[in-house]
């Protein structure tokens, strides 16, 4: 499962793409300044419910934080829980 990565501006998205415009699975953020990102909603659509693509984009936004000195804010539900299930993330929690 490929997750993709578009920002536009202070807002942007890992997600997995679909056949058309809208993405089969998405993970939205918004940049708080230039080291600060808020994970604001998670969203998967039925296709691809139950095999683990929110917590896969959860896990990317990680690495991609990691590699470019961010700080995540997990303000979305889901990625707030993801963080407390992985305290290997907390490196990188704001």
């Amino acid at each position: 499962m490929e997750i993709l990565f578009q920002q536009n501006g202070a807002k942007g998205s890992f997600y997995i793409g679909g056949d058309g415009n809208e993405p089969l699975a998405e993970l939205t953020f918004s940049m708080a300044g230039t080291d600060k990102m808020i994970l604001d909603h998670t969203g998967v659509t039925d296709a691809l419910r139950g095999k683990n693509a929110g917590a896969a984009m959860v896990a990317k936004a990680v690495e991609y934080a990691r590699a470019n000195n961010i700080r995540i804010i997990p303000l979305c539900p889901f990625a707030r829980a993801q963080f407390d299930k992985h305290p290997e993330y907390n490196d990188t929690r704001s």
